[in-house]
């Protein structure tokens, strides 16, 4: 019997989730305040994220993205994203870093 990995940790998932970017952004989807939670069932990582318009058509692109990058890690068998809309996303919703990093003040 082979010895499996164990499920990946929160941690490990949001380390993963800081190498995904909008491409119209160059701000990482955690820092932009994009991810609403993280799941871990048993070997599958579910992730509730929106977007920063309703509109945003890099959305299939940004869900393969984290997909494909969750997919990577030991003890993932399956990556599961749900887009939602509620709440609706607004620059608040940004890392004090996120907010420098494209030069927005409060």
């Amino acid at each position: 019997m082979e010895n499996s990995p164990p499920p990946p940790s929160e941690a490990e998932v949001f380390e993963v989730l800081r190498e995904c970017y909008d491409p119209e952004i160059p701000v990482n989807i955690v820092d932009l305040g994009l991810v609403y939670g993280v799941a871990i069932e048993g070997r599958v990582v579910n992730i509730t994220m929106t977007l920063t318009a309703p509109g945003c058509s890099m959305g299939m692109m940004i869900t393969q993205n984290i997909q494909e990058k969750l997919l990577g890690l030991p003890g993932c068998d399956d990556a599961l994203v749900e887009i939602v809309w509620d709440p609706p996303w607004t620059p608040h919703m940004m890392t004090e870093e996120a907010k420098k990093q494209l030069g927005i003040d409060e």
